[in-house]
């Protein structure tokens, strides 16, 4: 891998520098974007879980922005939620503001915790590259 292969929106340079990943990466024809939790710009998750879920899918959104992509070229989403069966009917309210028919694939992961106490998902999504 070389160094631009790796995509880091303006905001989230302190995951490559300080945390040592990078929250998309170039390869071949995918872009494979790290997963996003849904913190407010204070780096906390909010209490509210449909804002959680709208900031989670904003940062998926900014990445995927940065390579020239939108939620269109997205072929496959991962989501890891902490409280599943609770919060999936505000999860999917959420996410069919951004995820739109032709509708990518789509796997639901329960989990006991995130990398931020409070975060209820994380979002991870690989995109097909356009030519």
């Amino acid at each position: 891998m070389e160094r631009k292969d790796v995509v880091i929106p303006k905001g989230q340079e302190v995951f490559y520098d300080r945390f040592h990943f990078a929250p998309a990466v170039k390869d071949k024809d995918h872009l494979y974007c790290s997963g996003v939790i849904g913190t407010g710009a204070d780096g906390k998750a909010p209490s509210d879980p449909e804002t959680q879920f709208t900031n989670a899918f904003e940062g998926v959104k900014a990445t995927l922005a940065d390579a020239g992509l939108t939620f269109h070229d997205v072929v496959d989403i991962t989501s890891f939620h902490v409280g599943l069966p609770t919060n999936m009917r505000s999860f999917m309210k959420v996410k069919d503001r951004y995820v739109t028919e032709p509708y990518p694939a789509w796997t639901a992961i329960g989990v006991s915790e995130l990398a931020i106490p409070g975060g209820l998902v994380e979002i991870k999504v690989v995109a097909r590259l356009k030519g």
